[in-house]
């Protein structure tokens, strides 16, 4: 599967980074280089917090005239700039992300997820998909996009080996026990979680109640990127999907998923217990 929106939203976000640092080097503050090019104030300042969707290729170049750059660091601003200007899929969706969230996990080259009580959004069967999403306020035209939407995220786990992310994710037996559909879809879930958990990509565990309660309440995803890209966390509500970006946070949240994983069943032994949970429930 190719997709033209791999890297896109990285991109963006280093090219965000990058012109901050490149102001700085000049001396100039944000506001006088919008009074240098006749911008509205705050103009600069929302591209350095990466608070724009597409950059234009004239703004770049103002800039790089600005600050007086030239060859191979000019080069690498301008090819952030066209990378950053791919139109992805998910903005085919505004009414179901309003964040970056999906242009993320589309990037990243490792994602650990953890689900204390409901299975992630990666791993989910369609039928699963619908009776969760039903228990949301929303009509059901929003639902059927963000099925919609949750089918195409599990797309970058059918990428070649170059690209395909490696997923580690913890859930916990809770996750599983609820009664929701028919009791075919239950087994599928469970079938198809046991199935995802032999790819080589994938290493799936599982806090069973045996184990002792969930290490946290908070669904976590984290993303880690390549060529030094500082990972990022966002944090899932029942009703949003909140970003963390600074670094002792994401910190936090990378060894809480060490501890979480630590307690749960090693990836062998989980797929096992997939096999006959889902054997018992027939």
């Amino acid at each position: 599967m190719s997709d033209d929106a791999y890297g896109a939203t990285v991109a963006k976000r280093r090219l965000s980074r990058r012109l901050a640092e490149l102001r700085g080097e000049t001396g100039y503050t944000a506001n006088h280089v919008c009074d240098i090019l006749n911008w509205g104030r705050g103009k600069v300042g929302r591209f350095e917090a990466n608070q724009w969707k597409r950059p234009e290729t004239s703004d770049i170049r103002d800039l790089i005239r600005i600050y007086e750059i030239e060859g191979a660091a000019a080069d690498e601003i301008e090819e952030l700039a066209v990378r950053s200007r791919v139109r992805p899929w998910w903005r085919e969706y505004s009414e179901v992300f309003d964040n970056e969230f999906p242009g993320y996990e589309n990037d990243a080259v490792t994602i650990q997820v953890y689900m204390p009580l409901v299975v992630p959004g990666l791993l989910q069967t369609q039928s699963y998909m619908e009776a969760q999403l039903k228990s949301c306020a929303r009509p059901p035209a929003w639902r059927r996009r963000a099925v919609e939407a949750r089918m195409r995220r599990q797309e970058i786990l059918d990428r070649p080996d170059a690209t395909v992310p490696r997923l580690s994710v913890v859930i916990t037996e809770a996750s599983l026990r609820y009664r929701w559909g028919m009791a075919t879809d239950r087994v599928e879930q469970i079938e198809h979680l046991a199935e995802m958990s032999k790819r080589r990509s994938i290493e799936l565990r599982i806090q069973r109640f045996e184990d002792g309660p969930p290490t946290g309440l908070s669904m976590v995803n984290l993303f880690g990127f390549p060529d030094g890209e500082p990972p990022i966390v966002f944090v899932e509500t029942d009703y949003s999907v909140e970003e963390v970006s600074s670094a002792a946070s994401v910190r936090g949240y990378i060894q809480s998923f060490e501890r979480a994983s630590d307690v749960a069943l090693e990836p062998g032994d989980t797929t096992v217990y997939l096999e006959r949970l889902a054997k018992r429930m027939e």
